[in-house]
């Protein structure tokens, strides 16, 4: 039977959509799935902030009147502008082992691309940085994480045949939580901050840590990877979604705030317990006991013994200069203290020198590696 791609254009496709992955990664024990609200949520042009400067369509491939793929056609306006790019974007894809089925999928972002000017595909990649990125080439024996995208090892085989090159790639390390503080850590630790009287902050209040510093972790993060691969910075409405949707939910113990002498912000490390098995369970569902198992994974004593590094971002006038190991020297003792045994980095650009450097003093396991790839549209 012969391929048939239909455009999302109902609510009703759209939940088809999400659901497939669920669906073909049901029995998958190193699958997380994705929270199904975050999901409609994330494919809303309402509800989505990215749509101020995002367009996109979704698309599903049928096959005996079966849904055998998907995938998000995206062009991120402002990540082109920045980077001198037109590039259209590959994102949530998934599909059968079947080269017609993949090459039907990519065909169609090429086709859609191509219509609105674009030159090269690239992905998988989502609306921002904020998304999951990335397609997984090793590390397919490893649980994943709620920040990133497991796919079957015939994925990259599938993408490689269709004549796509490497673009970026990204590793991912398990990092084991040390018994004590690493002496250099605190070493440096020390120096720094009497060098450039710098202290940490930590807050009790989400509601207080968003009204004093909310508005600025977002700023900073803006400033910290704006010459990371494919950044977009976030805008004034991002910003403010972000604020109301992550620092409530956050374990403010896991929340060091560095500042200057003028409480000025220079950096900030922010993880949390892994709630990948709690994602798990819960099929990816809040109802009906999905509640209870994240609620369990962030907040009661019997949670993971794996955390989630979620993001570390240092103003770039002092990278380099020691403030990583401020961060850590604060976190080490609350992670031995709730009980943490390693930590997940999530994705860091292979490339990106200044955040491996920090894990010298750890012990760790590189583990996963993911890629985005990139091909001319002819």
């Amino acid at each position: 039977m012969a391929i048939t791609i239909k455009k999302v254009s109902s609510k009703r496709e759209l939940k088809k959509f999400i659901r497939f992955n669920y669906k073909l990664y049901k029995e998958n024990p190193y699958s997380v799935p994705d929270l199904y609200d975050d999901m409609l949520n994330t494919f809303n042009k309402k509800k989505n902030a990215a749509f101020e400067f995002c367009e996109a369509d979704y698309f599903l491939a049928y096959k005996d009147n079966k849904i055998v793929g998907r995938v998000a056609a995206i062009i991120n306006h402002r990540a082109n502008e920045a980077w001198h790019k037109k590039n259209v974007r590959f994102g949530w894809i998934d599909f059968i082992d079947d080269p017609e089925v993949s090459a039907s999928l990519i065909r169609t972002v090429e086709e859609w691309g191509r219509s609105k000017g674009m030159d090269h595909i690239q992905g998988p990649l989502g609306f921002t940085d904020f998304d999951a990125e990335g397609m997984l080439v090793e590390g397919f024996d490893q649980l994943s994480t709620m920040a990133t995208i497991y796919n079957h090892p015939y994925y990259p085989e599938h993408i490689e045949k269709m004549g796509f090159e490497k673009d970026a790639d990204w590793v991912e390390y398990k990092i084991y939580i040390p018994e004590t503080v690493p002496e250099k850590h605190q070493r440096i630790s020390d120096i720094i901050q009497r060098k450039y009287n710098l202290r940490i902050k930590k807050y009790t209040s989400g509601k207080k840590l968003a009204r004093e510093y909310g508005q600025e972790i977002f700023r900073l993060m803006n400033e910290a990877y704006k010459e990371l691969y494919g950044y977009s910075a976030l805008s004034q409405r991002q910003i403010d979604q972000y604020v109301k949707m992550y620092l409530p939910i956050l374990d403010l113990r896991m929340v060091p705030l560095i500042v200057d002498a003028d409480d000025k912000l220079i950096a900030v490390g922010i993880s949390m317990p892994s709630l990948s098995e709690a994602l798990q369970k819960s099929h990816g569902r809040l109802l009906p006991l999905g509640w209870f198992y994240l609620l369990k994974a962030l907040f009661m004593k019997r949670r993971a013994k794996m955390l989630d590094l979620l993001l570390i971002a240092v103003k770039p006038e002092y990278q380099n200069k020691g403030v990583n190991a401020l961060l850590f020297s604060d976190l080490i003792p609350v992670y031995q203290k709730l009980g943490f045994i390693f930590a997940e980095s999530n994705p860091e650009l292979e490339l990106n020198g200044k955040v491996q450097a920090q894990w010298d003093y750890f012990e760790t396991q590189q583990h996963k590696r993911r890629r985005a790839f990139i091909k001319e549209i002819k």
